[in-house]
């Protein structure tokens, strides 16, 4: 059973999430907060698998509680609830360690979907703001976040784990790339954790990064070897 808090400081956006996630077979709620200092309670409390993070919310934002909870507890999944409007605030969380963000308003098969893909170790870009996603990494790349990685690591890297690496740089979700490189989602996954292994890096987000700042995403496929 996959447990899930929510963070937000709107009753109603609280409410009709716990609502629709409580219904689904595989996943349960273990608490609302609706602030930040609230949440960092909560959190230290349940132990919930995942975090549904309002970005602006009173007390502690979005962006430092979520530092603070992934500081602590980094096995701890956060999924960031924003709008258009939250450009800024989703770069700091993602940078953080946030496995995503979604658009208020998603469906519920969306959310759902969602919850289960970053227990599963994935991350979370919606399709229709997957270019600022693009946006975001490449501020991150030219920025003062410079994401390490040894030469000696990349050398045992394979032709398709390279390939995976420029679709992930490209903001696609494990299903885009499986259909993309004609595998199986299940197979991506596992080209990820070796990826992610062998490079020494925390998450999916850091592996994007990397992957702008060292110009994978440029090559016509990706591949190193």
């Amino acid at each position: 059973m996959i447990r899930v808090l929510i963070a937000d400081d709107q009753e109603l956006i609280r409410q009709s999430l716990s609502f629709v996630l409580d219904a689904q077979a595989d996943i349960t709620m273990v608490g609302t907060a609706s602030n930040g200092r609230e949440a960092i309670e909560l959190v230290r409390k349940e132990k919930p698998d995942v975090v549904l993070m309002d970005i602006r919310m009173p007390e502690v934002d979005g962006v430092e509680c979520t530092r603070l909870i992934k500081a602590a507890h980094p096995q701890i999944k956060v999924i960031i609830l924003t709008t258009f409007d939250d450009d800024e605030y989703v770069f700091g969380a993602l940078r953080y360690g946030a496995s995503g963000y979604l658009l208020k308003g998603v469906s519920v098969s969306e959310l759902a979907n969602a919850v289960r893909e970053v227990v599963r170790g994935g991350s979370i870009i919606m399709p229709g703001v997957a270019s600022k996603a693009l946006e975001m990494f490449a501020r991150m790349a030219r920025g003062s976040m410079q994401i390490a990685v040894d030469t000696q690591q990349t050398a045992s890297l394979q032709e398709n784990e390279w390939r995976v690496i420029r679709e992930v740089g490209c903001g696609k979700s494990n299903k885009e790339i499986a259909a993309a490189l004609c595998l199986s989602e299940g197979t991506v996954r596992n080209y990820l954790s070796s990826v992610l292994s062998k490079l020494d890096l925390r998450d999916r987000t850091q592996l994007a990064i990397w992957a702008v700042q060292t110009g994978v995403t440029a090559d016509p496929y990706g591949d190193r070897t």
